[in-house]
């Protein structure tokens, strides 16, 4: 359960109940399994058998109360979502537009975003992004201050006009001199400020777990809007409506920025693209290396880079063109389907396919990998989704690296976080870290109460 191998624990779980049908445990931790891969309906009826076989269990009566009206809201919700998400960025404008929203309380001193067109009668100014702010930005929030919602709000809107016009698997290209920094989950972590010379693809779960979500999105939303041409963004199993209900950030944001901010930064979260190829322009420098083999090249020669979070998929033949093609705006992931699979699938070490540890997905072998990478002209796989307690793992031959950027995992992995740098030419280095000491508030402070084991 700690290692979020929910799959497998639920199977170890169910094999237990065969063998004693009044294991309460067996039960109880089969139910908070089911939990955590948002199955609430499977949950409920073995927090019910819990307490038909204790009916004394405290736990397992507080766990039935919250889960049966975490179900009841998640079927609530999915009934009157409709078009919900693109009436959170009208209503945000809206509120704007009618001087609803104030760009600073007279006590605030943090940082300023710069003013592009001044307000007149009738209008509201127009802002602008640079560095400077972002710097500040920073800092303020190392202090532990909040930004006013309308700059919050004008960050996440400038985000979506950015993605809404990209497409589902984006191209980072690397020209000479410049290069590239994939992060894996980061629940915190950053590597330094973008440039142009330096791009950060972060890949997914930038949110949940970590009880500061809201500035560690807030930051690389704001990254976007400054650079969104150097700052990639791919979404995570934890950029989900359901995921945010459960694991925090909905909480936290609402805590934090309230009710539309939390609506209009789940609809921007649901644009976020799936997968980006990291191209390098210059020719490898040798045709060998010792830590990957013999790389698999493009049609032009080079050296290029699939960065998801999860992995690949359930069936072969699966074409870069058809990842690009997928609807995804404004979607959920839902438990199968190309999107699904980009988002939570993991490597397995025998060859084929295999059940999910996790419950969602599948496992995926080295063959099938290479398979993928040779139809696609591929070198190789990044992705992330996994905790490696070096901070990445070269796996499948070389061809499949998994990065984990948060170290010390919701403050009790005690694993190092990494992150892989790419060169113009393709060449690979991996960068580790050691976690950094943070403020006195536990990891899912804002989380469903019955998760709290695995934080």
């Amino acid at each position: 359960m700690k290692l979020e191998e929910h799959g497998f624990a639920i199977e170890d779980a169910t094999r237990a109940i065969e063998i004693d049908p009044g294991y309460v445990k067996a039960y109880y931790r089969r139910a908070l399994c089911q939990l955590a891969v948002l199955r609430p309906q499977f949950a409920i009826p073995d927090f019910k058998k819990c307490l038909a076989l204790d009916p004394h269990n405290k736990l397992a009566k507080t766990q039935l109360d919250a889960t049966t009206k975490l179900l009841k809201r998640m079927q609530f919700e999915a009934a009157i979502t409709v078009g919900e998400e693109k009436s959170a960025v009208d209503r945000c404008r809206e509120i704007i537009a009618d001087g609803g929203c104030d760009h600073t309380e007279p006590s605030y001193s943090g940082p300023l975003l710069p003013i592009i067109t001044p307000a007149t009668k009738g209008s509201q100014p127009k802002y602008g992004i640079n560095k400077e702010f972002v710097e500040g930005m920073l800092k303020w929030f190392k202090e532990g201050k909040t930004l006013p919602r309308r700059f919050v709000w004008e960050i996440v809107l400038n985000t979506y006009d950015i993605l809404m016009k990209e497409e589902s698997l984006i191209d980072i290209p690397l020209e000479e001199g410049v290069i590239c920094d994939v992060i894996g989950d980061t629940h915190g972590a950053l590597t330094g400020l973008p440039s142009e010379s330096h791009c950060l693809l972060f890949n997914g779960d930038f949110v949940d777990r970590g009880s500061w979500s809201v500035e560690v999105v807030t930051t690389l939303f704001a990254y976007k809007w400054l650079y969104p041409n150097r700052v990639g963004l791919n979404r995570g199993n934890h950029e989900t409506k359901d995921m945010n209900k459960v694991y925090g950030f909905e909480g936290e944001v609402r805590h934090k920025h309230g009710e539309q901010t939390y609506k209009v930064r789940l609809m921007v979260l649901a644009l976020v693209p799936l997968a980006t190829m990291v191209s390098p322009r210059l020719p490898p420098k040798t045709s060998h290396d010792a830590a990957h083999g013999s790389p698999i090249l493009s049609p032009e020669g080079r050296k290029r880079f699939f960065v998801v979070h999860g992995g690949l998929f359930s069936k072969d033949g699966i074409t870069l063109d058809e990842v690009r093609k997928i609807d995804r705006l404004g979607k959920q992931p839902g438990n199968e389907g190309l999107m699904c699979e980009l988002l939570w699938t993991d490597p397995q070490e025998t060859n084929g396919r295999g059940p999910s540890k996790r419950g969602v997905g599948l496992g995926f072998g080295p063959d099938i990998t290479k398979a993928w990478c040779e139809l696609n002209s591929v070198t190789g796989v990044i992705r992330s989704h996994e905790v490696r307690q070096g901070g990445y793992a070269i796996e499948h031959g070389g061809l499949c690296i998994t990065v984990f950027s948060a170290p010390n995992y919701v403050d009790q992995g005690q694993n190092l976080g990494a992150y892989l740098r790419i060169d113009a030419a393709g060449e690979r280095s991996y960068h580790t870290f050691k976690a950094s000491p943070h403020p006195p508030l536990r990891p899912m402070a804002y989380s469903n109460p019955g998760l709290a084991m695995f934080g």
